[in-house]
């Protein structure tokens, strides 16, 4: 219900764009267009190669693969050395996205997985999920999709480690532990693999039969699979989650590109260049900043980017931005309040702000 009111909002937000803005006027008429240019580029050279297979893969990862192993390893039971690298890492392997990441984080805190690996999961859920990494790839450059994906890693990980050191606050409780089959997993993992070669093939710059030919076998190889290596209500659910994550993620995706062409005509570019237009510590804290107080509904962070970059934003704050906008928002920073309080949430909110400026200060240095 949350996800169809933010819909509503999103929609009725941009039919009153339409309705009071004077459409008679220049600049406004090329947003307008810019919007819909946008809009189009990134549904031909985006949606079919990249975000689908993505969403497949999340469907895979939510249905197939199995999650209890990992939660457990969350736990108090487990060696800081397996439950930090694991909960920087779980984004991708759970496929959490910003909507998700918040009930996840306070389930696993409250099952004893201690403030550390917690705050962790919590930093480095959204960011790492791999529709967000291959589509900064995809757009941004490969670079900045791994820059972005180390990172968060690493920051996720020190942010943890400090959290847990200030607080003293270890595990406490413990996680259902689940036995599961083997063969199931084996096949899961496969099929998982199939469809990440899919991913990455269509991303890659070589000749263009090579490449055709290697996505039908792939494809053909995934479907095959589908079909005949799972149980019917296996594959059922595989579809039903891949298009649940698809109608929760699109909307929203394409309403953000379309802003974002609008933005890119309408903002000064002189006031980015400012801003946002410098390597330094100032452009960079300030890029940090708007990422944590601006709420970016899953991927759209990519478009919106994209914008500022062609507005003249330097590499460090882009990275800054890509770090602190998805961990955080307004509404986030209300729920971590009320599961943490405010001395553990306020000192989480700074440390996000302090390592995002930091490492896109650092990637800024050697881009």
């Amino acid at each position: 219900m949350a996800s169809e009111v933010k819909l509503f909002i999103a929609i009725l937000i941009v039919f009153l764009i339409f309705y009071f803005v004077p459409f008679d006027l220049p600049i406004v008429s090329e947003s307008i267009l810019n919007g819909f240019k946008m809009l189009n580029e990134y549904a031909r050279e985006h949606v079919l190669l990249c975000l689908v297979p993505a969403f497949f893969i999340a469907g895979t990862i939510s249905v197939m693969l199995k999650k209890d192993a990992i939660l457990k390893l969350l736990g108090p039971d487990a060696k800081r050395y397996i439950s930090y690298p694991i909960a920087a890492i779980s984004g991708a392997i759970l496929a959490v996205c910003s909507c998700t990441i918040l009930p996840l984080f306070g389930g696993i805190y409250k099952k004893g997985a201690g403030i550390g690996p917690a705050t962790t999961f919590l930093f480095a859920g959204p960011a790492i999920n791999i529709a967000a990494i291959f589509l900064t790839a995809r757009v941004l450059g490969w670079d900045l999709g791994i820059a972005r994906m180390i990172a968060t890693i690493t920051a996720a990980i020190i942010i943890g480690f400090i959290m847990e050191l200030l607080f003293k606050e270890k595990g406490v409780g413990g996680f259902v532990q689940t036995t599961s089959d083997g063969t199931d997993n084996v096949k899961a993992i496969v099929f998982f693999l199939l469809q990440l070669l899919f991913i990455i093939v269509s991303g890659l710059k070589i000749n263009p039969t090579v490449k055709y030919s290697s996505l039908g076998v792939l494809g053909l190889s995934t479907l095959t699979m589908a079909v005949f290596g799972f149980e019917k209500d296996q594959t059922k659910s595989w579809i039903a989650e891949t298009w649940d994550f698809a109608k929760k993620i699109l909307p929203y995706l394409f309403v953000g590109v379309f802003l974002a062409g609008v933005i890119t005509k309408l903002l000064p570019q002189d006031v980015v260049v400012y801003l946002l237009g410098k390597n330094n510590i100032f452009s960079t804290f300030i890029a940090s900043v708007i990422g944590a107080l601006m709420y970016f509904a899953t991927l759209t962070e990519v478009p919106i980017v994209q914008a500022l970059t062609q507005l003249g934003m330097a590499k460090g704050p882009t990275l800054a931005l890509l770090m602190a906008g998805n961990t955080l928002s307004l509404p986030s920073m209300i729920v971590i309040t009320k599961l943490l309080g405010k001395k553990k949430a306020f000192t989480y909110f700074g440390l996000v702000v302090l390592f995002s400026t930091l490492f896109g200060m650092i990637y800024g240095l050697i881009a």
